[in-house]
């Protein structure tokens, strides 16, 4: 399944619709304004709240949390002595570990558990500027996890660029 994200500078209170390959709303990016910490909500067209990511406090490197009701489901964090820049590691609540690499700023890049591909990200399928992809691969992936993901990181990249 893919989903369709459109593509702009992220700021804080910015709220925007990721649509199915269909056309149809699949979940809204609420941007959370005047917070301690940047937030985010992922959430399901009827409002509900699906996943939360925020920016982790207090940390040696760049982090951000990603919630699922209120409890913590992964840590994403730019992947320590890699030489490839772009490649960020998510570490899952239970101790499993998801792989993001490629071009994050180009929206070319790949999220990856144990070699295995879950989800690509690109804008190569798209004619529609300033849109990019979020291919979910597997059928029993969760797709509001690897968007936030993919939301999450390009994020992050963007701040340190």
């Amino acid at each position: 399944m893919k989903y369709l994200v459109r593509d702009k500078l992220f700021a804080i209170g910015d709220d925007y619709w990721i649509e199915d390959e269909d056309g149809r709303h699949a979940f809204l990016v609420d941007g959370k304004a005047l917070r301690l910490r940047d937030t985010l909500e992922l959430k399901a067209p009827d409002g509900r709240v699906l996943i939360t990511l925020r920016e982790k406090l207090l940390s040696l490197r760049d982090a951000m949390t990603v919630e699922r009701d209120e409890r913590p489901l992964a840590t994403v964090r730019r992947k320590r002595l890699s030489l490839l820049r772009n490649h960020y590691r998510v570490t899952m609540a239970d101790g499993t570990e998801l792989d993001v690499s490629g071009r994050i700023l180009d929206r070319e890049f790949a999220v990856e558990y144990d070699g295995e591909l879950l989800a690509h990200i690109s804008r190569r399928w798209l004619r529609v500027r300033d849109t990019y992809a979020v291919d979910v691969v597997r059928e029993d992936a969760d797709a509001a996890l690897l968007i936030a993901v993919a939301v999450c990181v390009i994020r992050m990249a963007e701040r340190e660029d």
